[in-house]
Formats: C-alpha cells, sequence, structure tokens
C-alpha cells in the first residue's frame, strides 16, 4: 500500500525527489551515499525519508564519498547511487566514475545544479555540469526542472528506470544524471498547489509494474566449443583480472574448459581461480616467473590461446605473448576492446559459462574419474598430476610450476626479515575463509602476482584495476567492507595516504576493516623501472617519502594501529578477525633492499628447473 511521503506536499522539488528516489526504491536500490551541501537538499531529504529500504550514509568528501559507493556496488553486484550539490562538488567523483566505467562497476551518479538562468552570470558554486564526464558513462542526460505535471512525473519516473537498467545493460558501468533545482532547496511550501495530488495521483498505480523490468536478463545461449581448440595441443587458457558475482560457476567453466581441451589455465594473482584452486588440477601460477628463463620461455611458446577476461598484470606475460604471437580468442561478454597487444585476435562477445559442455566433450585426468562442473574432483596441491595421456605441452607446464612452486614455498618459509612480498604469500594462507579482500594497486598488486600461492579459501578478491589508479584506495576497501563479512585491505604507503579522508566514514561504516599496511616509506613500484638508476631526481620525484607515523595519523581518526614485528604476529592478528571497527597492522619494510631483492630472486626461481 503506497502513500504519498508528507514531505512530497512541501512544494515542487520535493515531490520530483519523492518521485526520483521512490522510483529508485522500487528499482531496489539499497544504498545512497549523500555529500553535503545545499543544491542537493531535495534529495538529500527524500533519500532519508526512505530509510530504511535505502541506507542513506552522508560522507564529507566527495572523491571518497564515490569510491566507497564504487565498492559498495562490486561487493553487492547492484547500482549505489551517489548524491552531489553544484559545483565543483561533482567534478570530485570523476576519478570513481572513470574506475567504474572501466571496471564494468553500476553507479549511479546524481550530480544537482542550479537553474539554466543561473548558469554562465557568475552565480556561485556553479560550473558547467553538462557531460561532466566526458564519454565515461554508459548515459548521461540532464533532467528537466522540476514540475508537478502529472506527464513530467511519467517522464522522471521513466528517466530513472532508464538510468537504473544503463548501469548494468548490455554493459555494468556508470550512469550520470544532472539535476536542476529552483529555490526554495528547504521543504518548505512555494506557494505551489499541490492538493490535487490527493485525489489524482495513485502511487499504486504511478509506481506498478516497476519491479518487474528491474530483472532484465541477457542471454545466455551456449555455444560448442570450436574444433581448432580441440585439434590444437600446445594450447594455453590465460584467466585474467576478474570480479564475477558468482566466483565459483566462473572456476568451474573456466576448469571445464581446461579438462576438455586438456590445457594449462595461468590464473591472474587476482583471478578467483587460485581462491578456488581444488576445481582445477592444470593451475598455473608461477608463469611469471618461469617465463623469465628465457630457454623455458621458447620452450613452452603456444600455438593457441584463449584470454579470459582482460589480460593479467605480469609484464613478462604481455612480452612472452607479443613475442610469440600466437592465434588468441578474448572470451568476454562486453563490447570493450581487450587485446592490449594488438595480435591475431578474434573477440567472442559471451562469457566462459556459456560454453555448451556436451558428453563428447567431457574430458578424463589420470585416475579415470569424470569431472563435472558441479562434482569437480580435488587435485593434488600442486598440479603435477597429469595422466599418461596427457600432452607433452600440459605435462611441461605442471611440471615447472610444481618444481618453481616448491620453490617459492622453501625461500618464503624460511624467510624471518619484513620482506614485503611475503605478505602476499602468507595472507593467501592465513585468512578465514569467504574473506573479502581489496588488494591496492602498484607493488601490492604485483606481490599477489608473484606470491599468492593457490589455496581452497574462496577469498573474494576486490581491485580497482580498470584505470589502475592508487586514488581511493581506502575508501573502496571501506565500500567493500560495509555490512559485508569482516574484510582485509593490502595497501602500501602511498596509496593509504592518498586517501585517508576515507577514515571520515568510520562512523558511519558497520562492519570491519583489517588494513595490511606495507610501509616502505615510498613508492616501492618505481624502485623496479629504470628511472631508479638516477640519483638525483628519483628520490624525490619518484620515490617520494612521506616521513609519516602511523600511529599517530591513526590516533587523529580514532582507528586502532599495531607495529608488526613478526609474521606470527601477523599470522594471529589475520585469523580470527574482529568484527567491528577499523584497525592497522604496519609493516615497516625496507624499499631499497626489497627492490634488490626482487631484482636478484625473481628471475633464480625458475633458472634451475627441468622439464
Amino acid at each position: 500500500m503506497f502513500d504519498l511521503m508528507p514531505i512530497a506536499f512541501k512544494n515542487v522539488n520535493q515531490l520530483w525527489a519523492y518521485i526520483l528516489t521512490e522510483t529508485l526504491k522500487q528499482l531496489g536500490l539499497t544504498c545512497a551515499i549523500i555529500c553535503p551541501g545545499s543544491r542537493s537538499t531535495p534529495l538529500a531529504v527524500a533519500f532519508a525519508q526512505q530509510a530504511p529500504e535505502i541506507e542513506a550514509i552522508s560522507i564529507l568528501d566527495e572523491r571518497s564519498a564515490a569510491f566507497f559507493a564504487l565498492g559498495q556496488a562490486k561487493a553487492t553486484g547492484r547500482p549505489v547511487a551517489v548524491v552531489c550539490t553544484s559545483g565543483t562538488a561533482g567534478a570530485n567523483f570523476f576519478p570513481a566514475v572513470i574506475e567504474a566505467s572501466y571496471s564494468r562497476v553500476p553507479l549511479l551518479v546524481l550530480t544537482t545544479d542550479r537553474p539554466p538562468e543561473l548558469r554562465d552570470c557568475h552565480s556561485g558554486q556553479t560550473i558547467d555540469q553538462l557531460r561532466l564526464y566526458g564519454n565515461y558513462p554508459n548515459w548521461q542526460a540532464e533532467l528537466a526542472l522540476p514540475s508537478a505535471d502529472r506527464g513530467m512525473l511519467a517522464y522522471l519516473r521513466q528517466m530513472v528506470i532508464h538510468s537504473w537498467e544503463t548501469t548494468q545493460i548490455p554493459t555494468k558501468g556508470p550512469v550520470h544524471l544532472n539535476i536542476p533545482f529552483r529555490d526554495p532547496l528547504a521543504p518548505v511550501p512555494d506557494g505551489t498547489d499541490l492538493s490535487f495530488l490527493q485525489s489524482h495521483f495513485h502511487p499504486e498505480d504511478f509506481f506498478a509494474g516497476i519491479a518487474n523490468i528491474t530483472q532484465c536478463p541477457m542471454p545466455h545461449a551456449q555455444c560448442p566449443i570450436p574444433k581448432e581448440w580441440k585439434q590444437c595441443d600446445r594450447g594455453i587458457i590465460i584467466a585474467g583480472v576478474a570480479q564475477p558475482q558468482q566466483p565459483q560457476e566462473y572456476c568451474r567453466a573456466i576448469a571445464q574448459l581446461s579438462q576438455t581441451l586438456k590445457w594449462p589455465v595461468l590464473a591472474e594473482g587476482l583471478s578467483p581461480l587460485r581462491n578456488y584452486a581444488e576445481l582445477n588440477p592444470c593451475l598455473i601460477s608461477t608463469y611469471d616467473l618461469i617465463l623469465r628463463n628465457q630457454q623455458l620461455a621458447k620452450q613452452l611458446a603456444p600455438q593457441m590461446v584463449i584470454q579470459i577476461g582482460e589480460m593479467p598484470t605480469s609484464k613478462e606475460l604481455r612480452s612472452w605473448i607479443d613475442t610469440t604471437q600466437p592465434q588468441r580468442w578474448v572470451i568476454d561478454n562486453s563490447n570493450q576492446n581487450l587485446d592490449p597487444l594488438h595480435g591475431r585476435t578474434t573477440h567472442l562477445r559471451m562469457s566462459v559459462e556459456q560454453f555448451f559442455w556436451g558428453d563428447e566433450e567431457m574430458g578424463r585426468w589420470g585416475d579415470g574419474e569424470r569431472i563435472s562442473p558441479n562434482h569437480p574432483t580435488t587435485p593434488p596441491p600442486y598440479p603435477s598430476h597429469t595422466s599418461p595421456s596427457s600432452p607433452d605441452y600440459l605435462r611441461q607446464w605442471c611440471a615447472a610450476e610444481a618444481q618453481v612452486r616448491t620453490a617459492i614455498e622453501q625461500t618464503m618459509g624460511n624467510m624471518e626479515e619484513l620482506f614485503e612480498g611475503k605478505a602476499a604469500w602468507l595472507i593467501s594462507q592465513t585468512l578465514p575463509p569467504g574473506t573479502p579482500l581489496f588488494i591496492a594497486n602498484s607493488m601490492p598488486v604485483r606481490d599477489v602476482e608473484f606470491f599468492w600461492k593457490p589455496n581452497n579459501l574462496k577469498v573474494r578478491s576486490y581491485f580497482n584495476r580498470g584505470a589502475n589508479g592508487i586514488d581511493g584506495t581506502l575508501s573502496t576497501a571501506l565500500g567493500i567492507a560495509h555490512r559485508q563479512q569482516s574484510s582485509v585491505m593490502l595497501t602500501g604507503d602511498l596509496a593509504l595516504l592518498h586517501d585517508t579522508n576515507g577514515f571520515l566514514i568510520r562512523n558511519k561504516f558497520v562492519g570491519h576493516l583489517t588494513i595490511v599496511l606495507i610501509n616502505n616509506n615510498g613508492g616501492g613500484i618505481f624502485e623496479m623501472l629504470p628511472i631508479a638508476k638516477f640519483e638525483p631526481p628519483f628520490e624525490e620525484f619518484f620515490g617520494t617519502p612521506q616521513d609519516i607515523d602511523f600511529a599517530q595519523l591513526c590516533a587523529t581518526y580514532n582507528v586502532q594501529h599495531e607495529l608488526i614485528n613478526s609474521w606470527e604476529q601477523l599470522q594471529q592478528k589475520l585469523n580470527p578477525l574482529p568484527t567491528t571497527g577499523i584497525r592497522v597492522l604496519e609493516l615497516q619494510t625496507n624499499r631499497k633492499v626489497d627492490a634488490k631483492w626482487r631484482q636478484e630472486k625473481l628471475r633464480k626461481f625458475a633458472t634451475d628447473i627441468v622439464i
């Protein structure tokens, strides 16, 4: 039973805002992030009135707010609204809009604005907000000025419905609505007679059917596996960066493609495959290290490559593919170009789950037991278990993986010093099952690529690998953790410092986030680049040490801080995790020593292996 909220009778702006927010509620919106400001008053009031169905969260910093919304949308898979006032406020949403576009995250961006007569005349807090985000939104429009006309209210309803759908179809991403309001902005009478609504406006009819059109399933026609794949015995599957809403089904589909073709699966550190390792007996996690051995790289050159999703982070892998120039297919259900190497590539605009699995396509492993999508067998700890009938190429990959993985385990297991790369290795074996983990850009994401050990913990990895920036790191992680299972973030010091305003969310945050902070006092990623040999200007302009006392910083925001002095201490703090609050676990490392270790050791893991 619908009743018009009393607030809707105050003035035309409030009626307009009520129709907008009620439509979003009917569509399924559950979270709206509201930044403070005057011009957005009608929307802020209307969203606040929609509680508890829509949780309205006030966040001071617009950049932080947009990334928090991005994190919430990543975690839930549903659109999240973010609202701001006029002027430069909306410009601060821009980095998150870009990331949402490239990462395919549904984000509904609502910027409020002054009416047309107050633009281009030096009225305060007014900028050109039309097409503010360029071509990044899936769709963008400016709404008409609020009106109590029944036809205009129907127009508003339809524009909101279209905006909601377009955040998700045909590809998930951001949508921008610019929303002008005239004064009065507060819910006070504006002289408009709205009494006709009592007898002529029927909410039950007006909002009827909205919920039925929010579920817009994409076609999932199944497709057979191409014969040319089946006929190739030197093929690989590359599982790239992915954040699927159903990770187990995604991993099963790739595992079955692998078993059908008898091709190894090179799994990016940010792929869910590394956290569902039992599903895939031929999972290769050390490819970056294997390919540093030039002889092995030549020996393992593929004829065909299936790339699922985006290309992994590894420069070694990209260079190898570029050099060997195999025939390639990219499986991804977006309309984007996912081949930065510009090779002989065919894009298959579908999901890997869409391949048809007929009985004739079910492969067998060495024990003769059939592997089905719903009942996978459990492989040995490392993919060295291949049958005599397995192709030599597959056995070679699995043998290399087993030997390099053993070398990593021995090296890391015996390491007592606080080398930052070991944090990723340790976390991969320590977290409680199903833990959401946000991995920051720069060195953490690369250490995950190098050292993340395949496991069966079903960790849910999240990341901002669309534009690969360090902005919004903390806020995104908090958005992911909000009202979810206790979560963890792995970050360096610069990425955290770039977004310390995210700590302002602490009083609105529900849940727990543990921040594993690798503090090497600067940008460790730049130590790996040729510019590191040039001093000056390297340290001042690239290393950029900030010399921050993180204990004091955390105290400022009333956030718990603890200095970690041993790996045993870190393990104890990561399992079990607290259930509430924000906590920083700081590991102080030596940036230059760690960079030297990587430069010397990474290429040696595969030096002496025999396949």
